[in-house]
């Protein structure tokens, strides 16, 4: 099993939702706001009078097989509005209860 954290532009979320139904992930748990910027090009989204924007978070726990699909999905999403921001980071998941 592998957790994926996916950092995204909010105006991503209905898509995201999408691409996790059609490779039948079901779990998540959704953060509305987070605040951050880009380690290289990407905009700061702060919530603030200057950086207005925010973005939102998704934490999963998947199968293993279905990473690279649900990866290869999420950067397709990615490509087609780059400014937005998004970006997903995968870790091993030692145990469940």
């Amino acid at each position: 099993m592998k957790s994926v954290i996916i950092t995204f532009n909010q105006a991503y979320f209905e898509e995201i939702l999408a691409i996790m139904d059609s490779l039948m992930i079901r779990g998540f748990t959704y953060m509305d706001q987070v605040k951050g910027r880009g380690s290289r090009t990407g905009e700061p989204r702060y919530g603030s009078h200057s950086w207005p924007e925010m973005n939102s978070a998704i934490m999963t726990v998947v199968e293993d097989e279905k990473v690279d699909p649900f990866l290869k999905e999420l950067h397709a999403l990615d490509m087609t509005r780059e400014a937005m921001g998004l970006r997903a980071f995968v870790l091993n998941v030692e145990k469940t209860i």
